[in-house]
C-alpha cells in the first residue's frame, strides 16, 4: 500500500511540474495611445502646436488597415492590436485652403501585446490638386521570355471636383545615377534631375479639355493593345485610356483607338518603358517644359519612387517634398503590382500608402 502511494505522489509531482504553464498575456492586447498636433501658422494670433480634430488616422501593418478618427483633444486610442510593427499616417484638409492636405505620419512603431505606445504626431500643410499616380504596374508578367510591354500607369482623381490633365507631362525620373541619386536635387536649385522619359498629354496647362472627374482612374498604357495574345499571364490593355507614343520611333505601336501622350524630348527614340524594379515616377503640371536641366519641384503634381526589398545599400532617393518614402516593389515578372491601399489615398509617405496586388487593377481598385 504505501509503494503504491509513494508511485502516486511522484507521478501527481511529475505531471504537475511537466504541464505546460498557462501563459502570462494573450497577444491582441497592444495599445497605442496618439496626440496629432500642427503647429499652426494660419492664424495670427498663435504659434503654438495646436491639436487636430476630427482627423482620420490609418493603422497599417501586416494584419491589414484600420481607420479612426482623432477626438477633440486631437489623440486618438487604438486597442486590441496583436505584437506586430505598426505604421501611422494622419490627414485632414486645411482649415482655409481646400487645395491644402495636414498630413503626418510615423514608421515603424514597435507594439508589444500587454503594453501601450505613447507617441505624437505633428502634421504639415501639402499641397493636394487631387491628382494622384494610383498604381504603378512595372514587373511584367509571369512569364521566361523577358516580355514586359505590357506596363501601365494609373492616374486617379482623389478630390471633388474635375481636374484637367490638359499639358501634363508623365516622367521617368531615374537618370542621374551619381551624386544624390535618382529623383534628388542635385544642385539644391528648386528641381529634380535625371528625367529619362517625358510624355506629355495635348494641350497646354491651364486649359479644359480633358477632363479628369471625381473618383475617376484613367490608364496610361504603354502599348494599349491586348498583351494575352502575346503572353497568357498578361493582361488587356487594349481599352486604356491613353497610350505612350514615340512619334519619333518608327517600331513604336499606335493604337488608332486610344488617344496618345507624346514624347517631348526629341532625341529619344526608344518607346516609354520604366525599371521592372527600382524607378521614380512622376507627374508634373506642364508649367515647366525645359526639362534638361530638371522638373521644377513646384510644378510637380505627384512622383512615386520605387525598389526592391530593402538591404544595406539601398537608399531613398526622390526629394522629400515630393514624396518622403519609397514602394518595396514585386520581383520581375511577377505579375505583381503596386497600388496605393486606398483609392488616392496620398499621405505623401509611398511607403505607408502602397501595397504589393496580384493581379494588375488598371482602371478599377
Amino acid at each position: 500500500m504505501k509503494k503504491l502511494i509513494l508511485i502516486f505522489s511522484t507521478l501527481s509531482f511529475l505531471f504537475l511540474s511537466c504541464a505546460e504553464q498557462p501563459p502570462v498575456a494573450v497577444d491582441g492586447e497592444g495599445r497605442i495611445e496618439v496626440v496629432v498636433l500642427w503647429d499652426s501658422t494660419y492664424s495670427e494670433n498663435t504659434s503654438t502646436s495646436l491639436p487636430v480634430t476630427n482627423a482620420k488616422v490609418f493603422l497599417s501593418s501586416r494584419y491589414g488597415m484600420r481607420i479612426s478618427v482623432t477626438d477633440e483633444n486631437g489623440k486618438i486610442y487604438l486597442e486590441n492590436l496583436p505584437t506586430s510593427t505598426y505604421g501611422l499616417s494622419v490627414r485632414k484638409p486645411h482649415p482655409v485652403d481646400p487645395n491644402i492636405m495636414l498630413i503626418g505620419a510615423k514608421q515603424d512603431l514597435s507594439v508589444i501585446s500587454g503594453r501601450t505606445l505613447h507617441d505624437t504626431i505633428f502634421v504639415k500643410p501639402i499641397s493636394a490638386t487631387g491628382i494622384v499616380i494610383n498604381e504603378i504596374y512595372a514587373a511584367g508578367p509571369v512569364n521566361n521570355i523577358f516580355y514586359f510591354y505590357d506596363q501601365f500607369i494609373e492616374l486617379y482623381n482623389a478630390s471633388d471636383s474635375v481636374r484637367y490633365l490638359d499639358g501634363m507631362i508623365v516622367m521617368r525620373v531615374s537618370g542621374n545615377n551619381e551624386g544624390k541619386g535618382p529623383g534628388a536635387d542635385e544642385d539644391d536649385d528648386g528641381d529634380i534631375d535625371g528625367v529619362v522619359y517625358a510624355f506629355k498629354f495635348p494641350g497646354y496647362p491651364g486649359e479644359k479639355n480633358i477632363p479628369i472627374y471625381p473618383k475617376q482612374f484613367v490608364v496610361l498604357a504603354v502599348d494599349a493593345v491586348n498583351h494575352k495574345n502575346m503572353i497568357s499571364t498578361s493582361i488587356d490593355l487594349s481599352n486604356a485610356d491613353w497610350e505612350f507614343y514615340n512619334q519619333y520611333s518608327p517600331e513604336d505601336i499606335d493604337n488608332p483607338n486610344v488617344p496618345n501622350l507624346i514624347n517631348v524630348l526629341p532625341f529619344r527614340t526608344q518607346d516609354f518603358l520604366i525599371n521592372l524594379i527600382n524607378d521614380v515616377i512622376v507627374v508634373a503640371d506642364g508649367r515647366d517644359s525645359v526639362l534638361l536641366d530638371g522638373v521644377d519641384i513646384s510644378t510637380i503634381v505627384d512622383g512615386v519612387e520605387y525598389q526592391p526589398n530593402p538591404h544595406p545599400q539601398s537608399k531613398k532617393t526622390l526629394d522629400p517634398r515630393v514624396d518622403r518614402g519609397y514602394v518595396l516593389s514585386p520581383p520581375r515578372y511577377s505579375g505583381k503590382s503596386m497600388q496605393r491601399k486606398v483609392p488616392g489615398f496620398d499621405t505623401n509617405d509611398s511607403s505607408t500608402d502602397f501595397e504589393i496586388i496580384d493581379p494588375p487593377t488598371p482602371g478599377r481598385q
